[in-house]
């Protein structure tokens, strides 16, 4: 079975308040890192329509900050699928009180692993890239994966 990456997008925008920000008026890293979280795991389940969970999230680097009265807009699609996970991409964007062009704020990586019913790692569907941008994060899906097994090898964790 196998699943286009268009299959598996996923859009999902909030309206920043103040309850949202953290001490110093922007929106709280935590909050920020919980709705990428969010986001890409429908984008997942939308994939092997099914049970996933949270691996890894990596190299997730805010680059602009979020202010209140923003509209933040994350987006998620699977950028390749192993044997039993498969690595999302993330990207979030903001768009301030009266600007004309939303800014990039951070782009995450996450690996989700699918489960059965038993809660263990099941065989997953393959996704197919079909644009040129599609087969581009694909194939650097793989150097990402292989960079995260070989620094967990390095540093003896398995």
């Amino acid at each position: 079975m196998e699943h286009s990456v268009a299959s598996t997008y996923t859009e999902s925008s909030e309206f920043i308040l103040p309850g949202d920000l953290n001490g110093l008026g922007y929106l709280f890293g935590g909050k920020l890192v919980s709705w990428i979280d969010k986001v890409g795991a429908i984008s997942a389940i939308r994939h092997v329509r099914g049970t996933v969970v949270t691996v890894s999230i990596d190299n997730l680097i805010f680059k602009k900050p979020v202010t209140n009265g923003s509209v933040l807009t994350i987006r998620a699609a699977v950028n390749r699928a192993f044997r039993h996970s498969m690595e999302v991409g993330v990207v979030a964007e903001t768009l301030a009180p009266g600007a004309e062009t939303p800014v990039h704020v951070c782009t995450a990586y996450l690996t989700f692993v699918a489960l059965d019913k038993q809660g263990k790692p099941m065989d997953i569907p393959t996704v197919i890239p079909e644009t040129d941008e599609e087969k581009r994060r694909f194939d650097q899906a793989l150097i990402r994966r292989n960079h995260r097994l070989t620094l967990a090898e390095q540093l003896g964790k398995k």
